[in-house]
């Protein structure tokens, strides 16, 4: 074990929370179980009673799953953390948990369709309703507070036109309220920005993304106080949607690279942008680490580079944004993203098709929007395939 204030964020990644079994294994050992075996029944009913702690069924507690929820709980400067099936999982699974019929939530308009969806739709029923607010002004969020309020949940950078959240100014004005500011870190991962240094309660992950970093599992977290996440463990124990030991495993292993790929994808990123921006056929180009960005500035204060995703409109609209991506050849045509290899896809149709054209007009997505997750291609490879049909007629 390892004193996570003592090592810096590429040691914790590789080493935090490893504890060898009996054989001395290198690599993190997967513990693929349903259940685990007691000495005594005395033992057993101290493990269900909570009175020592233990492994009694991998549905809520494994050795696999364990290590990585204290590695990423030890990148986020997190006191705790616990693992999900997927990033909706863990948002679904912190709504559920902290919130009761009659409660309000406080939303970012321009958050990812899914979150939409779920807010919008599915906690209705529930009794659980949603202000959404459009643009990224602290002003207009104090506004939209209500006396029932108990989160305010972004993104930031937002899914999919990178919207920057001042992050400590919305802890200031959420605490005020005495709710809980919630933050979708899927875009930067802690290599780049680390929320609850800025005041967030609550950190969500969707780690199929970046965390990964491969395309290979799907996989979610939620990083916070000791308090709110055992409230969230307590959901997660009953309802079950929990990360699988083989998926946390091969997590563990993208932990290990993350920070050396993330200044990767943001390099490589940063790059096209600025091509991309000089292009006729583009309208505008949506990326922090721009000085174009409206955002630009408190972008470089919380994130210590612009993130991986470029996103841009077409001149043309919709015929024009789909004749792009037809034409790619080397670009993956898939609505994923955080993977080494490149991907693009066109949000009004695809991760926000579901939402009603208003929602999405008013979320600023366009027929002729297009969004791509830099990979670690070369970057003349990547700007070739994009250029195949942005100068195509």
């Amino acid at each position: 074990m390892i004193d996570s204030d003592a090592y810096r964020f590429e040691t914790l990644a590789i080493r935090t929370g490893q504890e060898r079994s009996q054989f001395g294994e290198h690599s993190e050992a997967l513990y693929l179980t349903s259940s685990f075996v007691f000495s005594s029944a005395a033992e057993a009913a101290a493990l269900f009673a909570g009175e020592r702690e233990g492994f009694i069924y991998s549905r809520f507690t494994n050795p696999t799953v364990s290590l990585f929820q204290e590695r990423l709980a030890a990148l986020e400067g997190a006191e705790a953390c616990i693992a999900t099936a997927s990033g909706m999982a863990a948002i679904l699974a912190t709504t559920l948990a902290l919130l009761k019929s009659g409660d309000h939530i406080v939303a970012a308009r321009g958050i990812f369709g899914a979150s939409q969806t779920l807010f919008a739709t599915i906690l209705t029923k529930f009794g659980v309703t949603t202000t959404f607010v459009s643009g990224c002004e602290p002003a207009d969020f104090r506004e939209a507070l209500q006396s029932n309020t108990r989160l305010v949940f972004i993104e930031t950078p937002s899914n999919p036109l990178t919207e920057v959240h001042d992050i400590a100014a919305l802890a200031d004005i959420t605490h005020a309220a005495g709710a809980l500011l919630v933050v979708d870190n899927c875009f930067c991962t802690p290599a780049l920005q680390r929320p609850i240094e800025f005041g967030a309660d609550l950190v969500i992950h969707s780690a199929t993304k970046h965390l990964d970093g491969q395309g290979r599992v799907l996989g979610g977290a939620v990083c916070g106080g000791k308090a709110v996440i055992e409230e969230i463990f307590k959901f997660m124990r009953t309802a079950g949607p929990t990360l699988s030991p083989f998926n946390a495993w091969v997590i563990l292993k993208g932990l290990e690279t993350l920070k050396l790929r993330m200044q990767a994808h943001a390099a490589n990123a940063l790059e096209l942008a600025r091509r991309l921006e000089a292009h006729p056929a583009i309208e505008r180009v949506f990326y922090p680490g721009l000085p174009s960005h409206p955002q630009h500035a408190l972008a470089m204060r919380q994130q210590s580079a612009g993130g991986a995703i470029v996103s841009f409109e077409v001149k043309g609209g919709r015929e024009a944004a789909w004749r792009v991506v037809d034409h790619c050849r080397l670009l993956s045509i898939t609505a994923n993203l955080g993977d080494v290899k490149t991907t693009i896809t066109h949000p009004a149709s695809t991760t926000h098709g579901r939402i009603t054209p208003e929602a999405r007009a008013a979320a600023g997505i366009s027929e002729g929007l297009l969004r791509v997750a830099v990979g670690l291609e070369a970057i003349d490879d990547i700007e070739r395939d994009l250029l195949r049909g942005l100068n195509a007629r």
